[in-house]
Order: C-alpha cells, then sequence, then structure tokens
C-alpha cells in the first residue's frame, strides 16, 4: 500500500516551503491568496488528507478582513523600543474577528532620508505604517506617496507636521514639559541654573517638550535659569560626554530633564559618577521620560526623581484599533491629522 502524502510532499509539490502549508492548513498567518490556492490544489492532486480543510478556511479567510500593519521604530538595541514592538505585535494579535498581523522593522540610521527610504520600501508590504521620525521634508515626501497610494501613515512618540498624516499616537509633549518644569522647580532645594536635553530639535515632541518646560519657568519660576539645550542625538555616549562637560561647567547645576530617552543611560553613568546622591555639591533633580529598567533602578537609587511614563502598551492598544478602524472605511472618506493624547502618569521611587 502506497504511503499517504505528507505535508512535506505538499510543500514539494507546490513549490513553497512545510511553514508556508502549514500556515495554509492552519490558518496562522495570512498566506497570498495565490499561494493558497497553489498549496490546495497540490494537496487536493496528491490527496492530501487535509485538503478539504484548507480549501474551507481559505474560503472562511475570505469572509473576514486581513490586515497588514507596519511599524518603523528607532534602534532595536534600545530596551525601549524592542518592548514596543513586541506590544505592537501583541496589540494586532489581539484583534478580534479581523486578522491583523503587524511587521515591525527597526531602523538605525536616523537621517530623515534614510528613514524615508525605509518608510516607502515598508510601506509597499503593509495597508497601513507607524512610524518614530523625526520631522523633516524627506519624512513628509515619503508619507504624502503613501498617503496617495491608499497607505495611511501615523506618528508615533513624536508628531510630525505632514499634512497629509493619519493622526499622531501618543503624549502630550507640552504637559510633560510643563510637568518636568514643576517637578523640577518644587524639588530643588533652591533656585539655579537648569537644563533640557532632547535627541533632536527636528522631533517636534522634544521641542515642545523644551518650549514648554522654559514657558512653565518663566511664568512661576523665574528664579531657575535654563541653560541652552543639549543635542544628544538619542546616543548614550554622546549623552555621557556632554553631561560630563554639563557638570564640570556648572558645579552648581540644580536640575535636568531628559525630553527624549535615547541617550539616558549615558546621562545617568555621568551623573552617578559626578553627582551621585549625597555629593557635596548637591542634588541634581533629573527627569526622565520613559519608564525603562534602567529608570526603575536610577529612582530606586535616587539618582533621577521623576519618571514621566510612556506607556507602549497602551499607545500599541490604540494605534492598532485607530489603524483598523481607518482601513475599514473607503480611502476618500478617510480623515487625516487626528490625535490620540494618552493621559500622562508620574513615577517616583515611592510609587515602583
Amino acid at each position: 500500500m502506497s504511503r499517504r502524502p505528507t505535508l512535506a510532499d505538499v510543500a514539494q509539490a507546490a513549490g513553497v516551503g512545510s511553514a508556508t502549508v502549514d500556515r495554509v492548513l492552519n490558518s496562522r498567518l495570512p498566506v497570498r491568496e495565490g499561494t493558497a490556492l497553489r498549496v490546495i490544489e497540490a494537496a487536493e492532486r496528491l490527496g492530501y488528507h487535509g485538503a478539504s480543510l484548507m480549501r474551507a478556511r481559505l474560503q472562511e479567510r475570505g469572509e473576514r478582513q486581513i490586515r497588514t500593519l507596519g511599524f518603523l521604530l528607532l534602534r532595536c538595541h534600545e530596551a525601549f523600543y524592542r518592548a514596543f514592538g513586541q506590544q505592537l505585535s501583541a496589540a494586532a494579535q489581539a484583534q478580534g474577528r479581523d486578522v491583523c498581523l503587524a511587521v515591525i522593522d527597526y531602523v538605525d540610521d536616523l537621517d530623515p532620508a534614510a528613514v524615508a527610504t525605509r518608510m516607502r520600501s515598508l510601506g509597499q508590504e503593509v495597508d497601513a505604517l507607524g512610524v518614530v521620525a523625526m520631522d523633516h521634508p524627506h519624512v513628509s515626501a515619503a508619507v504624502a506617496e503613501l498617503h496617495e497610494a491608499g497607505k495611511p501613515v501615523w506618528a508615533l512618540l513624536s508628531d510630525l507636521s505632514a499634512p497629509l498624516r493619519a493622526g499622531y499616537v501618543g503624549m502630550d509633549p507640552r504637559r510633560c514639559g510643563r510637568q518636568a518644569a514643576w517637578a523640577v522647580s518644587r524639588l530643588a532645594r533652591r533656585p539655579g541654573p537648569v537644563c533640557v536635553a532632547v535627541g533632536s530639535h527636528r522631533y517636534l515632541g522634544h521641542e515642545a517638550c523644551e518650549m514648554s518646560f522654559r514657558a512653565y519657568l518663566r511664568e512661576h519660576a523665574p528664579g531657575f535659569t535654563v541653560l541652552d539645550t543639549l543635542v544628544n542625538l538619542e546616543d548614550p555616549q554622546v549623552a555621557h560626554e556632554m553631561t560630563l562637560n554639563l557638570l564640570q561647567r556648572h558645579p552648581d547645576l540644580v536640575g535636568l530633564y531628559d525630553a527624549g530617552g535615547g541617550g539616558m543611560a549615558g546621562t545617568l553613568r555621568a551623573l552617578r559618577t559626578e553627582r551621585p546622591p549625597g555629593h557635596p555639591g548637591g542634588h541634581v533633580v533629573v527627569v526622565a521620560n520613559g519608564l525603562t529598567a534602567d529608570h526603575r533602578t536610577a529612582l530606586a537609587d535616587g539618582v533621577v526623581d521623576v519618571v514621566l511614563d510612556t506607556p507602549p502598551a497602551q499607545i500599541a492598544a490604540q494605534v492598532v484599533q485607530a489603524m483598523m478602524a481607518c482601513l475599514s472605511q473607503p480611502a476618500a472618506e478617510r480623515a487625516c491629522a487626528a490625535q490620540w493624547i494618552l493621559p500622562l502618569h508620574l513615577t517616583t521611587a515611592e510609587n515602583l
């Protein structure tokens, strides 16, 4: 008696991998309809026992929406963005009737032209795109091209000025900057020089945080002097060197607000070396952005005083929901520049 055909036999006959056959059989992840039909035809030709189930599931799939959502995040070696990517994948998988697949990509080269190129490339593979990027004409041009192709684009964490972006999901940078200034002015033992660090002025969120920080102190605590802003390029080594230099030039520094986050590991190293808790030069009130493992340790050690939390799970759930709602509408009826602002949460050593 001849042996029964196996999954591997079907894969060979269809010219695909075994994993693709498994996906068609079990509907684990979406497979292009043409590929799925080729697999089913090979299975029926060979008399594979799961052929009828494959065809039934393809028909069932035709009754459901299948959406692929792309997300272009920054440096994959940063814990925050790795966690954010995991939350985006989980939010996509948590969709109900609709089949939703998240494609997570990371970019190490933060040059706007390079980011725009990656946006266009990823946009060819997905139905909608969420991106963390600097505000720049190259990025705006990519947003416009993807919009015209029916691929809506959302700004994540930091907004974009591109008029054709589908929307923004993240925190309100104005509130963040003012909250940071409130914390510094209330916690510092005396008025004195304070400083703001940003990744780049091209991040609209960083720029708005800095302006709001300055505005609050002008209005409510004019005894504090805001020094020139540090631009650390979200690079820990650059942030380390700039913070060391800042502390040496201004031994009377009383406050430091990091409005970005990517370079904070270097800032923390400098603070631990030059101004650890109990240092005779006095305590520097530090406000950080995003509750990472490093920030938790720094809060517990007294190096950081307040963290303005950026909750990746909530942002992920909101942007996936917004994308799916947008894609359910005809392209001509989709709104642009909508905003989803998440509430601001403060974390200190006492509520870890």
